[in-house]
């Protein structure tokens, strides 16, 4: 086993409390980073990659529940971007279900937004959206530094919108997802505050939706308003795994759209395979499973493209079922 993606491995006391102000310790919680919890045995992350990205994760954990193998079993589930998307999927359906779903789905293109004239406003090309993104990391002198240009610059997309965005994208995440709640299994779920560039974990004690932690974690190009904050993606917190979050569980399982690749420098720690080393370096069991070659193609600059998402998750699947034996003893 190894994280090569080029094959199919796995790689009170005055008058009443309202009376006097709030201190730090009374305000709510949002980043479950700032909470304490014990550690478990079984983690499962879910990384970003897109609308294939999420589509291939469904498929993989179908093919492993078909041959008996149920990840969705973890004590702990790590959701980003599209991965948070599909966290909370596996959460109120089967996933045969899940997968039947994307497989019998009508073809569809990517819809564009609806401008405030009512017409249609050109979507940018992802090719644009990496080239413009690459060029903040590009001048970016560290990850933090990544972070709040990330964030300035979707700041100033918003500021350039009608900010009817917003309850379209809410809609779109809340059509996705079974189930509303959050579960009571731990599930955590990543983004970047826009304003300050600080990475966010949410959970089920943040007291945000589950829906708007979703839309946050998926918010690429903009930045997404959950009452007075704004968040963008988080594959931008650390990267498109987030695998780091894991660290304390005995056996940890990433399921890796984008292979482990990170377009920021290798000094800034970002890359999964420096977050699969430290995990193992604490005591870890790590297994990665990366789309195999014959499917790379569907990732990338064609993650948002919705034609491919029943072959990728036939591709997901099928790399579940192989993968699914030698996976029950390490899951086990």
């Amino acid at each position: 086993m190894n994280t090569t993606p080029s094959s199919t491995t796995l790689h009170t006391t005055s008058t009443t409390a309202s009376a006097r102000p709030k201190s730090d310790q009374d305000q709510p919680q949002v980043d479950a980073t700032k909470r304490v919890h014990a550690a478990g045995e079984r983690a499962l992350v879910l990384g970003g990659g897109g609308s294939t990205g999420n589509a291939w994760l469904i498929g993989v954990i179908a093919g492993l529940f078909e041959a008996e193998l149920d990840v969705t079993d973890a004590d702990l589930v790590i959701g980003t971007s599209a991965g948070s998307t599909a966290a909370a999927q596996i959460s109120g359906a089967t996933p045969i279900e899940l997968l039947a779903a994307i497989l019998a789905a009508a073809p569809q293109q990517q819809a564009r937004p609806v401008g405030s004239d009512g017409g249609r406003v050109p979507v940018r090309p992802v090719t644009d959206h990496m080239e413009r993104t690459g060029a903040i990391i590009a001048a970016a002198e560290d990850a933090a530094d990544m972070r709040r240009r990330m964030g300035a610059a979707a700041l100033e997309m918003d500021a350039a919108s009608d900010g009817s965005g917003q309850t379209r994208w809410r809609a779109t995440v809340a059509a996705r997802v079974p189930s509303q709640l959050w579960p009571q299994r731990r599930m955590l779920i990543t983004a970047v505050d826009a304003l300050t560039g600080e990475p966010v974990v949410f959970d089920r004690d943040s007291g945000v939706d589950l829906v708007d932690a979703i839309a946050a974690s998926c918010a690429s190009g903009f930045a997404y308003r959950i009452g007075e904050s704004r968040y963008i993606d988080g594959g931008y917190r650390s990267n498109a795994d987030n695998a780091d979050l894991a660290a304390g569980y005995s056996r940890v399982l990433v399921l890796s759209p984008f292979a482990g690749r990170s377009r920021t420098p290798v000094d800034w720690g970002m890359h999964l395979a420096t977050q699969v080393d430290e995990l193992r370096a604490r005591g870890s069991r790590v297994e990665t499973i990366f789309p195999d070659s014959n499917s790379e193609h569907m990732f990338g600059a064609n993650a948002m493209n919705l034609s491919l998402r029943p072959p990728a998750a036939r591709a997901g699947y099928d790399q579940g079922r192989a993968l699914a034996e030698q996976l029950t003893k390490f899951w086990h």
